[in-house]
């Protein structure tokens, strides 16, 4: 009976540890009003999906989040307004750019 009693305050202890960490992690630090914007980024279409194109991206839609998709990455269907999808070809040559 006492180890289950050490086992359950263990577990309780953990989680408690694991929720407080994910509580004071930093989130995207968000510049615009965090609302995407995909009309003026035609220009990155055919253009390398390097960290500077990738940061021109976010920085120019006023999304607050970037989400790059590959030929193999499984997307859920559920759109947000604050974030820019970038679709990626096995080249990394960015083929698409969508507020989703």
């Amino acid at each position: 009976m006492a180890l289950r009693s050490r086992s359950l305050i263990t577990l309780v202890a953990m989680a408690t540890l694991s929720l407080s960490a994910c509580a004071t992690a930093p989130g995207p630090h968000i510049t615009g009003s965090g609302q995407c914007h995909a009309e003026p980024l035609a220009w990155a279409i055919g253009k390398p999906a390097d960290e500077a194109n990738m940061r021109a991206l976010l920085k120019q839609s006023g999304a607050g989040l970037i989400d790059p998709i590959g030929p193999a990455t499984i997307t859920a269907s559920a759109t947000r307004d604050d974030r820019l999808r970038v679709f990626i070809d096995r080249n990394n040559v960015i083929t698409a750019v969508k507020c989703e």
